[in-house]
């Protein structure tokens, strides 16, 4: 099995170099590849992925920002593994937590898996950030009658033909809950598995905001009235 790991970069100059070093020290148990796609940045994280030199590194630029949805699926577009798992680049989340998600797959227990963040064992900048995460999860999990703990989480691995048979449409951070909401939707059950979990504040240049949370619920109420596809993955 070859994993594709997809990177969505906009304006990460100070972390980038030390998030593909990250991924790439990781002892993975298959074969990777790291698509990283440059979303319309204007500090020098062009320049520093314009002097990777690693074969299994790919880059991909946007000329104008798209958004994560976005450059998610460019990522996915180019991907060449029969597996795929996002990966910020921002340092909030470890690459060393990864095999860890591959592990139910390999041993056929599992086909889509989640890193869940429990926030048991974190470094969260807000309370109101860990609330809202929270809040739209349970959200989720009324509306289709399920129990996963952490819709927003970045590290989602699965199949790359089911992540394209979804057609995320969401262009920003709206696409965490269109990818949950569908595969609810289709009665996929994320496996999910414990991640840690390092939260950056505002002064280091995170960019979700309550303004997407509300988005997430109003895309989870969509995707829970449409029917359900007749040729649904299951």
């Amino acid at each position: 099995m070859k994993l594709s790991i997809l990177m969505p970069v906009y304006n990460e100059e100070e972390r980038i170099a030390d998030a593909l070093k990250q991924a790439l020290a990781v002892d993975y148990p298959c074969e990777i590849e790291l698509v990283v796609v440059d979303d319309g940045s204007r500090d020098g994280t062009g320049e520093i992925l314009g002097r990777t030199d690693d074969q299994r590194v790919r880059v991909i630029t946007h000329q104008r920002n798209a958004g994560k949805g976005a450059a998610i699926k460019t990522a996915v577009d180019n991907a060449e593994g029969e597996y795929m798992v996002i990966l910020d680049a921002d340092l909030e989340y470890d690459p060393q937590d990864i095999p860890k998600l591959l592990d139910p797959v390999l041993d056929g227990r599992a086909t889509v898996v989640y890193g869940n963040r429990t926030f048991g064992s974190h470094s969260a900048y807000s309370f109101w950030y860990v609330i809202g995460n929270k809040g739209v999860t349970m959200a989720a999990n009324i509306l289709f009658n399920s129990y996963i703990g952490d819709l927003e989480t970045c590290f989602k691995l699965m199949p790359v033909s089911l992540y394209r048979s979804l057609n995320i449409r969401s262009r920003g951070f709206g696409m965490e809950a269109e990818v949950t909401g569908k595969l609810l939707r289709r009665r996929i059950r994320p496996y999910e598995v414990p991640i840690s979990y390092r939260a950056r504040g505002r002064e280091e240049g995170k960019k979700i905001t309550w303004r997407d949370g509300v988005e997430a619920l109003w895309i989870l109420g969509r995707e829970r009235t449409r029917r359900r596809p007749v040729d649904a993955d299951r």
